[in-house]
């Protein structure tokens, strides 16, 4: 291999990312904020999706492209409201999932500047 690892390579692959994901919808599961923006009673698939993308956001495989197309996040998530209270239960959960996975030094920086960004990109109400 030449060059830096990519992210994806520096945290530990797909496990790591299956990790992260599994422990943050464990939380959604009963977050009284965030489980009324999830419709499917059942969160796999929801999960499922999260992890292909982060996966190949980061230089991971590209299954997420071949099972559901360009990610287009904001259309996505359109349908769902998306306020200041739910993107900071978001971010909450996920920060609890990135610091329960235990990062190597560096993974968890860049994950939560990209965490950051990606959940007010996200929120769609005031």
């Amino acid at each position: 291999m030449t060059g830096e690892p990519t992210l994806y390579e520096a945290a530990g692959g797909m496990p790591f990312f299956e990790a992260l994901v599994a422990r943050f919808y464990a939380a959604v599961a009963t977050d009284p904020i965030l489980r009324p923006v999830y419709p499917e009673p059942d969160l796999a698939a929801a999960q499922h999706r999260l992890t292909l993308f982060l996966a190949q956001y980061w230089g991971g495989p590209s299954t997420y492209d071949n099972e559901r197309g360009h990610p287009r996040l904001r259309m996505r998530h359109g349908p769902f409201a998306i306020g200041t209270r739910e993107r900071d239960a978001w971010l909450a959960r996920m920060r609890e999932a990135i610091t329960w996975s235990d990062p190597p030094p560096g993974v968890a920086e860049r994950l939560h500047r990209y965490f950051d960004m990606a959940a007010e990109a996200m929120r769609n109400r005031d």
